[in-house]
């Protein structure tokens, strides 16, 4: 199983990193680097991750990681992560979600 990152996720990934990285450079790659192994278990198990309720579709799913939602679609060959958003975000209230977005 491929996986594929979009843009936005991996802006939303950059975001991460800087704003860990004000506090340590450290903690900012340790943090990284736990999100980017967990999307990897998703090559194997693709369907690890939960449905998104807000979206109510089956191949739109998400890892929870240490409060963070790891957004993804998962397709036959592909998973496509889509945002890594802040749990206490309210996607709902998104203009535009993530699975919307292409």
């Amino acid at each position: 199983m491929t996986i594929l990152w979009t843009e936005p996720s991996l802006d939303d990934l950059q975001a991460i990193r800087d704003y860990i990285a004000r506090d340590s450079e450290t903690y900012a790659g340790d943090f990284v680097g736990s999100i980017l192994s967990a999307v990897d278990r998703l090559s194997t198990f693709p369907r690890l991750g939960r449905v998104v309720p807000e979206a109510d579709r089956p191949d739109i799913r998400e890892l929870i990681w240490r409060g963070y939602r790891i957004i993804y679609r998962a397709d036959q060959d592909v998973v496509q992560i889509l945002a890594i958003i802040h749990g206490c975000r309210d996607v709902s209230q998104m203009s535009a979600k993530p699975w919307e977005v292409d």
